[in-house]
């Protein structure tokens, strides 16, 4: 199951992340994860919100670039060698995670990683078969 992630490109100055999330704020959309990649110019911001079309007609009216982007949410077992084990069963099946990034679950014990796939709903459906718990959108929201 793909799960919609906004990504947000920001100005690396001060003031700015807040003006984004300042807009998420005034139209009732909630920030579910946040990543932040950032280089000396400019940072992008990536974010699973529970309205994401709302989020991007929002940003496009108030002249922020951001784009939407298929993800693949899995949920983990918050201990050592958890996150290993994941990525056993991505590698042994082929695939390559483009990028990836963490938040904690409400349930005690587990952890989510929300991955980056070239192919989302190819990797969904591999490590679904291999019995690990892919996350839709109405769990995380």
């Amino acid at each position: 199951m793909k799960i919609t992630q906004i990504s947000v490109f920001l100005e690396n100055r001060a003031g700015r992340l807040s003006e984004v999330c300042r807009l998420f704020g005034e139209n009732n959309i909630d920030i579910r994860a946040l990543n932040i990649a950032e280089t000396e110019s400019f940072g992008v911001m990536r974010v699973i919100v529970n309205k994401p079309e709302k989020a991007i007609e929002v940003l496009q009216n108030s002249n922020v670039t951001a784009n939407i982007t298929d993800v693949v949410a899995v949920e983990i077992q918050d201990r050592p060698g958890g996150l290993a084990e994941v990525l056993d069963t991505i590698t042994d099946n082929g695939l390559n995670v483009e990028y990836m990034y963490g938040f904690m679950e409400r349930q005690q014990g587990k952890a989510i990683m929300v991955f980056r796939f070239e192919k989302p709903e190819e990797a969904a459906k591999v490590l679904s078969d291999k019995g690990l718990n892919v996350l839709s959108s109405d769990v995380i929201l």
